[in-house]
């Protein structure tokens, strides 16, 4: 999910947004809210839901945030931090999940399941593609009211966690390509921004969306030339448009890819698709073509990749060489930079929540942000999003119902 202001403006204000400001002026909400962050055990989660700053405001605000120990350590975030600002540390993952509401930059496990209770609020990525029907049954049956990071709405229609987590992963990729383009072992030893009397390097990008925007400006302002594919042409206008300047754009035509391919420095695949897997559009055959000691930057590759020779890395071993081309195909790029993205999340989390207090509850809220009932999923044992009912063959509920009904 460029820039996070002005997202949730009907939640966002700029009293929200101030820290570490005298108790004795804020004036607290309606309702105390307790607000757990357990310590996330997915292999290559880094990041954390709040920030110490941000809890620091939510403390001054009358309400209360319970820290499982070394929750914030992967984004150099110390408990000591955390309890300075006023959280309670635990060593009990059972007492940060007692809390009213839960945050979560992954989806629960199924063992974390097991300890929400009747009426909890779970703010969490869904996941789609991992999403089982076994995780929504221990859902509806433990009637949590369970809202999706990535499918809340601002009043745009834009989605704020995804954009600004696209934003991080597009500017990302570039600078992790800048860097083994230059790596003195495997890359080319090039400079990804030309300099005077010398050529810059070239970035072909496929994915005309948030995070090929992020990932064209980034190799933009370095200095390199770009081409840029997608078959969405309005996508290839918009981002013409935003960027303010012409660019080089292109359909996915195979011989005319193959043709950039050969002289391309960096490929960064940006592709996504809504059903499942991305399709393969750069086959093994362009790789072989393709220069000794180029880059591949496969950001596709946690909907299976966009490149035929990809395969999941990690960010403990995020690079192999095939063909002579180096390949970076680490999901979860934004991971990398963990304390950053976190800062994001936090910014767009933090607010929303001193909102649910002042209005006394997230039914209040629901009212008055459709873009937040937006991401509900499950509500007090009904499953609200209709095409996950669909799909898992579960009834629907319409939440606009089961709220008019005060259910």
């Amino acid at each position: 999910m460029g820039n996070s202001e002005g997202i949730f403006s009907s939640v966002f204000s700029k009293e929200h947004l101030l820290v570490k400001e005298s108790p004795l002026r804020i004036k607290k909400g309606k309702k105390k809210l307790i607000i757990g962050i357990p310590k996330e055990v997915q292999y290559q989660e880094n990041r954390i839901a709040l920030i110490p700053n941000s809890v620091h405001n939510l403390i001054l605000h009358g309400h209360e945030v319970i820290i499982e120990s070394g929750a914030g350590e992967k984004s150099f975030y110390s408990d000591n931090d955390f309890s300075e600002a006023g959280a309670e540390i635990t060593l009990s993952k059972k007492r940060v999940f007692e809390s009213d509401i839960i945050l979560k930059i992954c989806p629960p496990t199924m063992e974390e399941l097991d300890m929400f209770t009747s009426g909890q609020v779970l703010i969490s990525p869904l996941q789609l593609p991992t999403t089982s029907k076994e995780y929504l049954d221990k859902l509806l049956n433990k009637r949590v009211i369970a809202i999706a990071m990535e499918y809340m709405q601002a009043e745009d229609s834009s989605f704020p966690i995804v954009k600004i987590m696209g934003e991080i992963t597009g500017t990302v990729a570039i600078l992790t390509a800048a860097e083994y383009l230059s790596d003195p072992k495997l890359g080319k030893r090039v400079l990804l921004g030309g300099i005077s009397g010398v050529p810059p390097a070239k970035v072909v990008i496929l994915g005309a969306g948030n995070v090929g925007e992020y990932a064209t400006k980034t190799a933009l302002s370095l200095g390199a030339s770009v081409r840029i594919f997608d078959d969405d042409i309005y996508k290839l206008m918009q981002l013409k448009s935003r960027i303010g300047r012409h660019l080089h754009t292109s359909t996915f035509d195979p011989v005319y890819l193959q043709y950039q391919l050969l002289s391309a420095d960096v490929l960064i695949t940006a592709l996504h698709s809504d059903t499942g897997r991305v399709p393969v559009v750069v086959t093994e055959d362009m790789v072989i073509k393709m220069k000794k000691g180029s880059v591949i930057i496969d950001i596709s590759i946690d909907q299976g990749g966009s490149v035929e020779t990809s395969k999941i890395t990690t960010h403990e071993n995020p690079i192999f060489v095939k063909h002579d081309v180096i390949h970076y195909c680490v999901p979860n790029i934004p991971s990398k930079v963990s304390r950053t993205a976190s800062n994001a999340i936090s910014n767009i989390l933090t607010p929303l929540l001193l909102k649910t207090g002042a209005m006394n509850s997230f039914e209040s809220l629901f009212y008055d942000n459709i873009g937040l009932m937006n991401g509900v999923y499950t509500y007090k044992g009904n499953l609200t999003n209709e095409f996950l009912a669909n799909y898992f063959k579960i009834k629907y509920t319409s939440l606009d119902l089961l709220l008019t009904a005060g259910l």
